[in-house]
C-alpha cells in the first residue's frame, strides 16, 4: 500500500509575512474608511391622507423625500428617519461596511492560499 504524506505546513511566521504581502492594499483600503455602518437607508415621498390635500390625487405632490435607516441591534430590526444630510452620511458607511465585507472575503482567501500553498487566484 502507497503511503501518501500530508504537505509539510509552513510556520506561522512564514504565513503571516505572505498574508501581510498579499493583503497590504486590502489593509490600506480598510485604513482610508472613517464612516462605517450597516443597514439599508431607502427614501420614499408619502400621502398625508388629508382628502382636500393635492397629494391625495397627484403622485408628483406627495410630501417628502424622508429617509429612512433600518439595521439590526441585538437581533432586533430597528428604525430611524434621518435627515438628508444624515441620509449622506448613513449612505457612505453603508458602501463602506460592504466594502469591508469584500475586502474580509479576499483577505480570507488570501490566508487560506498563503497556509494551503497556493498561488494568488485573483489581482
Amino acid at each position: 500500500m502507497a503511503k501518501t504524506s500530508t504537505p509539510k505546513a509552513p510556520s506561522q511566521r512564514t504565513v503571516e509575512r505572505q498574508v501581510r504581502q498579499r493583503t497590504q492594499q486590502l489593509r490600506a483600503a480598510l485604513e482610508d474608511m472613517a464612516l462605517v455602518c450597516s443597514g439599508t437607508l431607502i427614501s420614499r415621498t408619502k400621502v398625508c391622507g388629508r382628502k382636500n390635500c393635492r397629494c391625495a390625487t397627484d403622485p408628483e405632490a406627495r410630501h417628502g423625500p424622508y429617509h429612512e435607516w433600518s439595521r439590526r441591534i441585538d437581533g432586533r430590526l430597528r428604525h430611524s428617519i434621518v435627515s438628508p444630510e444624515q441620509a449622506e452620511l448613513l449612505q457612505v458607511g453603508i458602501e463602506n461596511y460592504r466594502r469591508i465585507l469584500s475586502l474580509l472575503r479576499r483577505w480570507e482567501e488570501e490566508t487560506t492560499a498563503a497556509i494551503l500553498g497556493r498561488k494568488n487566484r485573483k489581482p
